[in-house]
């Protein structure tokens, strides 16, 4: 009874296992096509409390300022020279227009001011179109915007926190114009995969052939080709991005000198090594000794050096052995067991990739 138990108990969790293993290829993969679009566009916003551009040192504020008053019927260019406000600061406006974003819907924008305006907080943004790399406006964008930044200055000292140069407008924006893109029309379809592997793209093209019989097709590590022509492109695709593959990952560990963070994959193997680590430490102490004489006696106060050294050579480090393919978990203990830290297993890894040990891509960056 007791061996039934175990048994179910471990299949159990080997079947816990490859379900969490599992992903949905919607996650893995996109289709080809079907991807958001950069926006841009120069714009001003009004109504900072003294905290805009300097007219006099950013020309284009001043030139963009009258251009748009012209536009509304005012004009100020006799009185140019007299513009002194620090109102307005001039800004570049950034979104992205989704995939199958229609005409009429909302979406977000980003503000970043391009002059040396200190706060953009409860300024509010002009209509401002934005353009697409073809140079058509496909959006534009207008209202109040939100830094989250908190800026106080005083006579002495000043504080701030976020970045209040830089905001963003819920909704701010309007699509203007689509992105032509009709799936349902389409005989063929590609997916492309996040991340290029052979093994992963095979997977994904069994699992649709399983499912809806051959119509997927592996032309490279990173596409899967779909022949969708006598099926409905739209329910094929439904069916498709649910379906799940265990992908399979290159050996790679990626280190971040920077900060001193170390990822390193499930695949990575390490093939028979012996490390060491440990630094030679020296600290001097000076710690002065005062002599003072009796009263009285004619003695002269002296001062006697006093100097701790003290030598500290990690002779409690001991040589730990790694034999040929061990895991990453393997490989963590081990260096742990040695006491060894981020920075120092920076240099480890670098050194026994360097020895030829280290059977996946380093990365440094």
């Amino acid at each position: 009874m007791r061996l039934a138990i175990s048994l179910c108990l471990l299949l159990w969790l080997c079947l816990m296992a490859v379900a969490q293993a599992d992903v949905r290829i919607k996650d893995i993969a996109d289709v080809e096509g079907v991807r958001e679009n950069q926006l841009i566009g120069y714009g001003l916003v009004v109504g900072l409390k003294g905290t805009g551009d300097n007219l006099i040192d950013n020309i284009f504020t001043k030139e963009s300022l009258i251009g748009m008053l012209e536009r509304l019927g005012v004009n100020t260019r006799d009185q140019a020279a007299m513009m002194m406000t620090k109102d307005v600061a001039a800004v570049m406006v950034t979104a992205e227009l989704p995939a199958f974003a229609r005409s009429g819907s909302r979406i977000d924008v980003a503000v970043s001011a391009l002059g040396d305006a200190k706060d953009l907080t409860g300024g509010t943004l002009l209509v401002t179109p934005l353009l697409a790399a073809d140079g058509e406006v496909y959006a534009v964008a207008q209202g109040a915007l939100s830094t989250g930044a908190i800026s106080a200055r005083g006579a002495g000292a000043s504080v701030t926190r976020g970045v209040p140069t830089a905001g963003r407008i819920s909704n701010g924006g309007t699509v203007e114009k689509e992105v032509s893109f009709q799936i349902d029309k389409a005989h063929g379809l590609w997916l492309g995969l996040r991340n290029p592997d052979l093994t992963t793209a095979t997977r994904i093209s069994a699992a649709i052939n399983r499912a809806l019989g051959p119509i997927a097709r592996v032309t490279d590590p990173r596409t899967v080709q779909l022949d969708l022509s006598d099926r409905d492109a739209m329910q094929t695709l439904s069916t498709i991005e649910n379906l799940r593959v265990v992908p399979d990952n290159p050996a790679v560990v990626v280190i971040d000198e920077a900060s001193g963070t170390i990822v390193m994959g499930d695949n990575v193997r390490i093939s028979t090594v012996a490390i060491a680590q440990g630094n030679l430490t020296i600290r001097i102490t000076e710690s002065p000794q005062v002599s003072q004489p009796n009263p009285l006696t004619g003695g002269v106060t002296t001062v006697t050096p006093g100097t701790s050294i003290q030598i500290d050579d990690q002779h409690d480090r001991k040589l730990g052995i790694l034999h040929s393919g061990v895991t990453l978990r393997d490989l963590v203990a081990g260096l742990n067991a040695l006491g060894v830290g981020p920075r120092d297993l920076i240099s480890i890894l670098e050194t026994i990739k360097a020895a030829g040990a280290l059977q996946a891509d380093l990365e440094v960056r």
